[in-house]
């Protein structure tokens, strides 16, 4: 089995990888391989909203300048994904959310090709906006009709500095937790494939017409 991270920050080895690497640390003690993708550091522009990944159903992006269509067929494979993201005026970071955007509309749009794998949110926070930036990234994965594991709260680790995050041992405790239960999640899922139900087709209901 296998996971793929993305980690949504600047800096490559700071507190949102650290944090993703301890989750990472806890699938591979369950046997579990992971695959840490460093996204916040790419130039990454926005969704325009063009629908060419509507039409074409061809799962990409029609803009390929950058690493999006890469990462689509990069989990097409993959059991689980974790989305790491630091604090950015409370919500997730610039380039993160461009990649997210293109990301997961051209997978929703595409026969929901993130259906029934197994999706997680980590965030780091130097003091406050870390549940509101926690609850972005799952507004993504719960859309797109993935499972999601729980911890022992929420999955926030708090540092400024990189390394700090070291220093906040519940937030070590909760990655943990979490890499455990992601790994058990999916392994459950994997046996009980057979019986999952059929994917229905998406009801759209406009408020102004």
């Amino acid at each position: 089995m296998k996971v793929i991270a993305f980690n949504g920050s600047p800096k490559k080895e700071g507190n949102t990888y650290q944090s993703i690497k301890l989750v990472a640390d806890k699938l591979i003690e369950n046997g579990i391989e992971v695959e840490i993708v460093h996204i916040g550091n790419k130039n990454i522009a926005g969704c325009t909203g063009c629908g060419a990944c509507v039409n074409n159903k061809n799962e990409k992006c029609i803009n390929d300048n950058d690493e999006v269509n890469e990462c689509i067929q990069k989990v097409k494979d993959a059991d689980g994904i974790i989305f790491g993201s630091p604090v950015y005026y409370a919500g997730v970071a610039g380039n993160m959310k461009c990649f997210l955007d293109r990301f997961f509309y051209v997978t929703s749009m595409n026969n929901m090709m993130l259906r029934h794998k197994v999706g997680a949110a980590i965030v780091t926070v130097r003091r406050t906006g870390g549940l509101t930036t926690y609850d972005e990234l799952n507004h993504y994965i719960n859309y797109s009709e993935m499972f999601i594991p729980g911890s022992n709260y929420w999955n926030i680790l708090h540092g400024a500095a990189p390394g700090e995050i070291q220093q906040d041992p519940e937030g070590i405790q909760i990655a943990n937790i979490l890499g455990d239960n992601m790994a058990f999640l999916m392994k459950s899922l994997e046996l009980n494939r057979a019986n999952a139900p059929e994917m229905k087709t998406k009801t759209y209901t406009n408020f102004i017409r």
